[in-house]
């Protein structure tokens, strides 16, 4: 994985009028880190750009949504080394909200190929599924009950 720098990431924890959290299974083809892995939308903060605005432009870039942003969660960054322990190969500061869904007809678009909405019982069933950042991220929103422990 070639080094872009420090990545600001933006994204949300969407949930639905049945309280059920929107996953998007990052397309494998796109390699790198997050490739096959269930995740909640975001991307890349572009120059320039708020971070409110970028929510909005990734999550409706990726399932072609409209939300409406809640509450800010605790920022947190991954650091990914090299085989050698020595090199960065990637250092992403994530910023994500939760939101409601308020429009849109849901598609997996961009860099997601499939999308699905998940109620907190079938979440705990596909949490080892989850990347890992996207059960911290998850487990700071604190959707559900059993997500203390998590």
């Amino acid at each position: 994985m070639e080094w872009m720098g420090i990545v600001v990431a933006v994204g949300a924890v969407i949930l639905d009028s049945d309280d059920r959290v929107l996953l998007g299974r990052h397309k494998p083809e796109r390699k790198g880190f997050w490739a096959g892995k269930w995740i909640c939308p975001g991307g890349k903060l572009k120059e320039g750009e708020r971070i409110e605005e970028g929510i909005h432009r990734e999550v409706f870039e990726e399932t072609h949504l409209k939300i409406e942003l809640m509450r800010a969660l605790p920022p947190f960054e991954r650091i990914v080394m090299d085989e050698t322990g020595e090199g960065v190969v990637l250092h992403v500061i994530y910023i994500d909200y939760t939101a409601m869904l308020v429009g849109g007809e849901l598609r997996a678009d961009s860099d997601l190929g499939e999308v699905i909405w998940v109620s907190c019982d079938e979440l705990k069933g596909i949490w080892a599924e989850l990347h890992e950042d996207t059960r911290i991220l998850l487990t700071n929103a604190r959707l559900c009950d059993w997500m203390e422990g998590a």
